[in-house]
């Protein structure tokens, strides 16, 4: 069962933010700013890839927010070889006893396609901790189809911007899998979300749960504060 933070009452609905950081600093920063939950990676600057154990550590034990850790062995594409794979189910096996809360994770096959078969091996390591599939799903060929089988697989949510480079430009597919996913699957939006856009990207979309990069704490507290003020939310 996850573990939430206090997510903002937005009229009728609750609108989680994660705060995606690549160290301690960041992490405190972004639970003092109002976050809800915590992605934690290495090199963010390259999409993000598996932070070290002692980085998972120090931030699993000074703060109280759920911590989502990325398991990703390298930057740029999706497709891993079985031994990238047999990393990445230790390093789940690994981070799954330290009080993680979740996985963030996802590989693709060379035609775009979600990968069943290790994805459900990645999914099956994480021994029942909530699993979300990155924004590889964004790479796949057909995001509807990939959804239906991430679904299947048992992958609690999808971190996505529409296959868009922003989630503000993709909001119409972004949009589209929320109503595709009937609460089978969360759908989490991300990809360029700030203060000055996310009131559009909740209204445009429907999701309850926004992702975004943790900058500085003023960015991230401006963003938590943006979203207390919107006065209603379609569902």
């Amino acid at each position: 069962m996850e573990r939430h933070g206090c997510r903002k009452a937005v009229g009728a609905q609750l609108i989680l933010i994660e705060a995606a950081v690549e160290s301690l600093e960041s992490a405190l920063a972004g639970e003092r700013a109002g976050a809800d939950r915590i992605e934690l990676c290495a090199n963010l600057s390259d999409g993000g890839t598996t932070p070290s154990a002692g980085l998972i550590a120090a931030v699993v034990g000074q703060i109280e927010l759920p911590v989502f850790a990325m398991i990703r062995p390298r930057g740029g594409g999706f497709v891993y070889s079985d031994d990238e794979i047999d990393a990445m189910t230790r390093d789940i096996e690994h981070v799954g006893r330290t009080g993680i809360a979740g996985i963030v994770t996802g590989v693709l096959t060379p035609d775009a396609r979600v990968d069943v078969e290790r994805t459900r091996t990645l999914v099956n390591a994480a021994a029942g901790l909530p699993v979300t599939f990155h924004r590889a799903f964004d790479s796949a060929a057909n995001l509807p189809d990939a959804l239906e089988q991430l679904i299947q697989i048992g992958v609690s949510r999808v971190l996505t911007s529409g296959g868009a480079p922003t989630a503000l430009e993709g909001a119409s597919v972004i949009a589209a899998l929320v109503d595709q996913a009937r609460e089978r699957i969360a759908i989490m939006a991300g990809g360029g979300i700030r203060e000055y856009n996310v009131r559009d990207v909740i209204a445009r979309t429907g999701v309850r749960e926004v992702h975004s990069r943790l900058v500085d704490e003023t960015g991230m507290r401006g963003l938590v504060d943006e979203i207390g003020t919107i006065p209603s939310v379609s569902s």
